[in-house]
């Protein structure tokens, strides 16, 4: 895919500058929200790569909603959701976090709107343009504040993650895994590559899927019937040697 220049990219809706938005009324800054497009057209943006990159972008969206539906701390959770910040051109990440924002539904991000920018994103690909794009996101995503971005290489099985050491740094640095585990900070919990996909852990537990927790519910259904059985077989035993 063609990899378009910020002249290119210019030819986009944008959020206006800060100082822009602070000058509107409220009137103004509602109408200027519901003019940008909850969507991102196929030219700014790589294309999907099949299962290797829907797959593991489900699983982890629908692990961390989970997550964050059992905190006391709130949390915005979604999946490429347009995000605009003033002034630059807009982007759909494959996963993002917001802390302490509302979890309703959206079909934008605008920072200014919102009072804040991302804490936390993921790109998933398996190469090519989605891997390009991702790399290039390094230096973006540190340059717009975003505390913490993993990329996750679902065809090598590998995971990136980067962090903003401090407040105001515009730079990344590398995480160091240990053990094969990243820790994100943003989130509370660690991260690795586990078969194809990925694993999260909050401390020693893992973050089930629904179709995990469905049989790990069943399996604790099974020890428990069969304890009960085991239970009414010894009380029968009992029953019968009491009667000789």
């Amino acid at each position: 895919m063609e990899r378009h220049t910020p002249e290119v990219l210019s030819i986009y809706p944008r959020a206006p500058s800060q100082q822009a938005w602070d000058a509107m009324s409220r009137e103004a800054q509602a109408l200027v929200v519901a003019a940008l497009p909850g969507e991102v057209t196929w030219n700014e943006m790589p294309m999907p790569e099949g299962d290797w990159h829907t797959e593991p972008r489900s699983q982890v969206l629908d692990l961390l909603r989970r997550h964050w539906a059992d905190q006391l701390r709130v949390a915005y959770v979604s999946s490429a959701l347009p995000v605009y910040y003033p002034e630059e051109p807009r982007f759909a990440p494959d996963l993002l976090v917001v802390l302490d924002a509302e979890p309703r539904p959206r079909d934008k991000w605008v920072c200014s709107a919102e009072g804040r920018g991302l804490d936390w994103g993921m790109e998933i690909h398996v190469g090519g343009d989605r891997k390009t794009v991702a790399r290039d996101n390094v230096h973006r995503y540190a340059r717009l504040g975003i505390r913490e971005y993993f990329i996750f290489d679902g065809g090598l099985l590998t995971l990136e993650g980067y962090r903003l050491t401090h407040p105001g740094a515009c730079v990344y640095t590398r995480m160091v895994p240990r053990e094969g585990r990243y820790s994100s900070e943003v989130l509370g919990l660690e991260i690795q590559v586990e078969g194809d996909l990925l694993r999260f852990w909050s401390g020693d537990s893992p973050l089930l899927s629904a179709s995990e927790r469905i049989r790990q519910l069943e399996e604790q259904y099974r020890g428990l019937l069969e304890r009960r059985i085991a239970q009414l077989q010894a009380e029968m035993a009992r029953m019968k040697k009491s009667q000789r």
